[in-house]
This record gives C-alpha cells, structure tokens and sequence, in this order.
C-alpha cells in the first residue's frame, strides 16, 4: 500500500495535485473560472502526463477536476483576449496541442472522470482518455465556431472517439448542448451514473481492477490503442496555428467579449 504526494501546486492561474495509491495516479486540476486552462495549467498538466508516463510504480492514471459544477470550460478567455499577434495566438493554441499529444502518446492507460460539463478543450480532453465515465449531468458543447474560431486543435481526438458525424454535429451546433446520454451513445462516455458519489465509485472499481493487470500488457495496450496517429505530433501544431491566427479576428474578439459578459 502506498500514498504518494507527487505534485502539488495553488496560485491564481490554477491548481494542480496528482498522488499515487496502488499504482493508480490520481492527477486533479483546477481552476476558479469553471476549471478552464489558462497556458501555464496546460503546460504542467503535459509535464505531469510526461513524468508518470515513465514512473515504474504507475500502472493506470485518472484525470478529474475539482469541485461539483463544470469538469473544464475549455481555454482561458482572458488569455484568448490578451492574444496579440499570430505568433501569441499560435503558441497558446499549442498548449492543447501538446497536451492531447502527451495523453496520446503517455504509456500508461488514463481514465477520465467527468463529474460535470465540458466546453471545447475539456471535451478534447475527456476524448483524449482511453476510458471515459461520467454523470448525467456530464453535458458537452463545442462552442469555438460561436467565437469566431474551431476546435480545430481538439478534433483529431474528438473525431477518433465519437466519428466524424457527431464531431461535426457538435461544431457545427455551436450553441447546443449534447447531453451525457448522447455522449455515452457516440462512445465518449463508457458509463453513466446519477451522482457524483455513484461515478466515484465506479472509478475506484475499475481503476483498481485496471491496475491489477499485468503492466506490461497495458502499455502494450495503449500503443494498439493509439495506433496510427503519431502524425498528430505535427498535425496538432498545424492546427494551433490556424486558431492562432483566427483569434486575432475583430469578430472572435467581440464574441469573446460578450461571452464574458
């Protein structure tokens, strides 16, 4: 039995907590605003990604965020509102990048809690588990096209987990929410559950018949999992540049404006 306290970090750009229980990492983040990611809770979610994927005594990890009401409204608005030219736009952008190519190519299979909503990134994140389960509360929404932008970075992910169909339903519905039964339906979700309470301890049932496996088995795995996007190193980079630049819009920078609002 083992209780490790691996990273622990709080400022006003987020916070991010992960400790290891059984060979299960546990990785928690959060953010006042809806736990949304600012540039640099992006950049040290990737370092964490990195650093267990190479940990011997890590076989399975779980991604969750903290608090009852949204699980991640996606990129910081007041940073998409403080971008200033392409190459800004570009280098923010590429934070989900890096962040979606680490869960990808992390040798350790990852669970993804989702207690609540997800916006934009935080559904490209969900999508980017290997295992999903979820509330019912546990609606999704593309919104990037309302704000002069798409979720060009994420789609990758979300198309290879729910098809391209439904991935261009949720875009091209920007405004719509999709609930956590019709993310079950399109594969996003494994499970649903009533509560949070329920959904726990789903995941500390699964987590810990998970681990259990032979690890070596798993992380042979995640590699079939995963087969046949090591492209998204450079794809994913292409398309924070397209973000990048978009961002930049007169109409992008309105929309932004009055979703704040």
């Amino acid at each position: 039995y083992t209780k490790i306290p691996v990273m622990a970090s709080e400022n006003p750009i987020g916070s991010l907590f992960t400790t290891i229980e059984n060979k299960i990492a546990t990785i928690t983040f959060g953010h006042p605003a809806s736990n949304s990611f600012p540039r640099e809770l992006l950049d040290r979610l990737t370092t964490e990604f990195n650093n267990l994927s190479i940990n011997p005594i890590v076989s399975v990890i779980v991604v969750q965020s903290e608090g009852s009401g949204a699980f991640c409204a996606g990129a910081s608005f007041d940073e998409l509102l403080a971008v200033s030219n392409e190459i800004e736009g570009t280098q923010f952008f590429s934070g989900f990048a890096h962040l979606i190519n680490a869960m990808r190519s992390c040798s350790k299979l990852i669970i993804g809690r989702i207690h609540g909503k997800a916006v934009g990134g935080g559904v490209g994140i969900a999508c980017a588990c290997d295992y999903t389960l979820a509330t019912k509360n546990a609606a999704i929404k593309l919104s990037e096209l309302a704000i002069g932008i798409g979720p060009f970075v994420i789609e990758p992910a979300v198309s290879r987990k729910i098809g391209k169909t439904a991935m261009s339903e949720m875009t091209l519905a920007a405004q719509e929410w999709k609930s956590a039964d019709w993310a079950f339906a399109k594969g996003l979700y494994a499970n649903t559950f009533d509560s949070i309470e329920a959904l726990d301890i789903a995941i500390t049932d699964f987590s810990s018949k998970l681990s259990s496996y032979n690890p070596e088995a798993l992380i042979e795995m995640k590699k079939v999992l995963w087969e046949g996007t090591q492209h998204w190193e450079a794809l994913l980079l292409e398309r924070a540049a397209i973000s990048g630049k978009l961002v930049l819009s007169d109409f992008t920078k309105k929309a932004l404006l009055q979703f704040k609002k």
